[in-house]
């Protein structure tokens, strides 16, 4: 790509020359490339700007004059610069397909997955980009992480645009807003779920984290807000796009635009009455929770947004069994229920308790743990949670990472202080899953959260260790069967 083309709106004194490849990475340039200074938290780009320049870097891209005369093109932001110049890289993807970008702190992934699955029986061919995977059409791709990083992130866009993708249903975290990741990207619509305690240790406060969460109605031109959430009825009021409310229906005088009441939930799934332009409609689904009812209003409200029929709405809602990790129920043979969710937030885990309170006969029972080298002022937290609601407690480890497993848990339980739920601890997780399951007894459910999709536990060094609990169910299972007999 010629120079004067890739840069566009940015004014150079250099010659229109060839351009090789734009990088943030100062390992990966090579001749004729482009490196865009970025100030990370532990290392600056504009400290080796000069270097990139010797080793053969046609132009450096800064926020600040480096002394560098013409070889430099200096910016406001770098990131938001990096953004544009990959997105014009590889021909600008974003502007060839249509976009719908799911933000908040539980229920991204759910919601997106939803409307992609309406998108798709509804004859459309459609890309998805979350946390558990990214997939173009019928293609399955890993999915580091939630949002892609910049480059990445185009580089697939572009791979969809050329396979003929249609639209776009993505998960849009509050890094990837704050990091500029999705460049020019523009969102025919925008949802917002929720937003509870996560990620401080790196927004800080909750007020930097919703305004990061609420970029992303900057760029968008319908909004869908939860109106059950405080953080979504402020975003309502400050959003100037057009916009509608959705929810569930708590009070008398609650009205949201989609609204779901009458909600009867089991362990083999939900009915609800919704109402949603003017109309009201049974409905019907495999997904069981009632924050899974919520993410359902939000998916159909998005869905019927663009174009999708009520019939094939119907028909996914009755067939579709949820996403893997998000209120999974894990088959066994044994008389009480197992389900898997990802909820790791005081939030997540609240809600998910509180719904399976609802559709539990015997005693319901929770194994969870806190991440380590993460926010761990939520873990005391965690535990107060799980205590208001849970019968029976298994403190356990989670991704430890670089902590000690024991002194994690120890900051779990001071959430259980001045309570008088029976807990246990027992810091392998595998070890944790069968005592829980060992204590079950006909028509309990035995709630493991905090792991969902993942089919790994992070120790120390950044160890991946694999560990997947429908396995771990299956071995627990197995040992109860034979102990039993």
């Amino acid at each position: 790509m010629r120079l004067h083309s890739l840069l566009e709106n940015e004014k150079t004194t250099l010659p229109d020359m060839e351009i090789t490849g734009v990088t943030d990475n100062s390992r990966e340039v090579k001749p004729g490339m482009v490196f865009v200074c970025i100030r990370g938290t532990k290392f600056d780009g504009h400290s080796v700007a000069e270097k990139m320049l010797q080793q053969g870097a046609a132009l450096v891209v800064t926020e600040r004059d480096l002394g560098l005369g013409d070889r430099q093109v200096i910016v406001p932001d770098t990131r938001a610069a990096y953004g544009n110049l990959c997105a014009a890289w590889y021909g600008h993807p974003e502007k060839k397909m249509h976009f719908v970008g799911v933000t908040g702190t539980n229920g991204k992934t759910t919601t997106a997955t939803l409307i992609k699955e309406m998108l798709t029986l509804d004859g459309k061919k459609v890309g998805l980009i979350g946390t558990v995977r990214y997939e173009i059409g019928d293609e399955i791709l890993e999915s580091p992480n939630t949002t892609p990083l910049t480059a990445v992130y185009f580089e697939l866009l572009a791979k969809m645009a050329d396979a003929g993708v249609d639209t776009v249903v993505m998960e849009v975290s509050s890094f990837g807003l704050e990091q500029h990741r999705i460049g020019p990207t523009h969102f025919d619509i925008a949802i917002f779920t929720n937003l509870t305690q996560d990620h401080l240790d790196v927004h800080g406060t909750m007020e930097n984290y919703y305004l990061a969460k609420r970029m992303l109605f900057d760029i968008c031109d319908f909004a869908i807000i939860n109106g059950n959430d405080a953080y979504g009825s402020r975003l309502y009021e400050e959003t100037k796009c057009e916009k509608i409310s959705y929810g569930i229906k708590q009070s008398e005088n609650q009205c949201f635009h989609a609204m779901a009441d009458d909600i009867v939930l089991s362990t083999e799934g939900t009915k609800f009455r919704l109402s949603l332009q003017g109309r009201t409609e049974e409905m019907q689904m495999r997904m069981t929770g009632m924050f899974n009812v919520s993410n359902a209003v939000a998916a159909i409200a998005a869905a019927k947004h663009l174009g999708v029929s009520e019939e094939v709405i119907n028909n996914l809602l009755l067939d579709y069994h949820g996403v893997r990790g998000r209120c999974e129920v894990i088959p066994t043979a044994l008389d009480f229920t197992v389900i898997c969710d990802y909820a790791h937030t005081p939030d997540a885990l609240e809600k998910a308790l509180a719904s399976l309170r609802e559709c539990t006969v015997g005693r319901l029972a929770v194994v969870f743990g806190c991440g380590g080298n993460r926010d761990a002022a939520k873990r005391p937290k965690m535990a107060k949670a799980a205590a208001g609601i849970a019968d029976y407690i298994m403190v356990t480890s989670d991704n430890p990472r670089d902590e000690d497993p024991m002194t994690i848990i120890q900051d779990i339980l001071a959430g259980l202080e001045n309570t008088d739920v029976y807990y246990q601890t027992e810091p392998d997780r595998a070890e944790a899953i069968y005592l829980a399951m060992k204590q079950a007894k006909t028509g309990d459910v035995v709630l493991l959260a905090g792991k969902g999709h993942e089919d790994y536990q992070i120790i120390a060094g950044g160890v991946h260790l694999h560990m997947d609990e429908r396995e771990l169910v299956a071995d627990a299972a197995k040992r109860i069967c034979e102990e039993r007999v």
